[in-house]
């Protein structure tokens, strides 16, 4: 069974590294996702592409399946971030599969606000996410809807890519509009370094693929990201 809304609310709403599995040895997925857990993550992301709305294909609900049972023995949040045209159309199989908090991308469908609506309609959270070069004012008039907010820091698409420097002032003024309580998250080129500029600038949720799981140690590095943000483990 996935986390109650209440608690998923509650974690995306602190302080926290989301390691991201795009970037896990899926041959030791569960190992994998283990260790961060015992290092204390309290959220795993599951990036989907399509080949359409970015060029690689990665996964599909069946590992968000695979990764349910592991992850609410944790109290853990699975967050699922559709990279995907039209992703009204998968919303429903991966709420099914047990993604407690799912987002999607405004520049994926043009019934954003549906997408969202539809997300809550499973009981899961629901993110809004924003690509390098869309106006942050894009999300003005779906604000409330919106659970979390997304600041891509790379183009969607391939892990491993280098932090764009323009996020930091994209986020300053993401985090004046949606004012001082909403979640927002960043992600791509987070490592410790990264990680405290955008807090800095107002970013809450971390999420970290190579820089966790491209390390001989994932634990150890969640750890080191994690300690740079402020994010309490304990």
């Amino acid at each position: 069974m996935a986390v109650s809304g209440a608690e998923t609310r509650a974690v995306i709403g602190g302080v926290h590294v989301v390691p991201s599995i795009l970037s896990a040895d899926f041959a030791r997925l569960g190992e994998q996702v283990q260790q961060v857990l015992d290092a204390g993550a309290r959220e795993i992301q599951v990036d989907v592409m399509d080949g359409h709305f970015v060029p690689p294909i990665t996964v599909g609900a069946l590992v968000v399946e695979a990764l349910r049972e592991q992850m609410a023995a944790a109290g853990a949040v699975i967050d699922v971030h559709l990279m995907v045209e039209r992703p009204e159309r998968q919303i429903d199989a991966f709420a099914a599969a047990g993604a407690d908090h799912i987002t999607v991308h405004f520049e994926a469908t043009p019934h954003v606000l549906y997408a969202l609506e539809q997300v809550h309609s499973h009981g899961c959270t629901a993110g809004l996410a924003l690509c390098p070069a869309t106006p942050v004012s894009a999300v003005e008039d779906v604000l409330d809807e919106a659970d979390m907010l997304l600041c891509m820091t790379v183009n969607p698409g391939w892990g491993g890519q280098a932090f764009i420097e323009h996020s930091i002032p994209r986020l300053r003024r993401l985090r004046a509009l949606a004012g001082p309580e909403k979640p927002i998250q960043v992600d791509g080129g987070i490592d410790p370094a990264t990680g405290a500029r955008c807090r800095a600038a107002g970013a809450t949720l971390f999420v970290a693929g190579s820089a966790v799981f491209g390390a001989p140690d994932p634990g150890v590095a969640f750890r080191a990201i994690a300690d740079a943000v402020g994010e309490s483990c304990a």
